[in-house]
């Protein structure tokens, strides 16, 4: 069994079973890069630079789901929508949670 120590905001909501709906815990993209930022920020091992706390929400969101120009600054704005799309698609969101880590406090 190997572990691995995260950090994330003490006010994060809990990981959810695989399977279940996200609560934006931010346990996958802490432990993990996705496909999509793993391309765009070469890396596969988390935190993702893209992992962003939201306050207003007390949850964790994806930056290039929410935001993809602040991670793509070259990317037209015509464009944004479409890469939001494909990063919806690339990060299964909406499909539940997929990580099947066991998160200890």
């Amino acid at each position: 069994m190997r572990h691995i120590v995260i950090e994330l905001h003490t006010d994060a909501p809990a990981k959810p079973a695989a399977g279940e709906p996200c609560t934006g815990c931010g346990v996958c993209c802490a432990l993990e890069t996705c496909p999509l930022g793993r391309l765009r920020f070469l890396q596969r091992r988390g935190p993702c630079p893209a992992l962003r706390w939201s306050a207003d929400e007390m949850r964790y969101h994806c930056g290039l789901l929410r935001t993809p120009a602040e991670h793509f600054p070259a990317l037209p704005t015509a464009l944004v929508p479409f890469a939001a799309r494909l990063a919806a698609r690339w990060i299964s969101a909406g499909s539940g949670c997929d990580c099947d880590a066991d998160v200890q406090p």
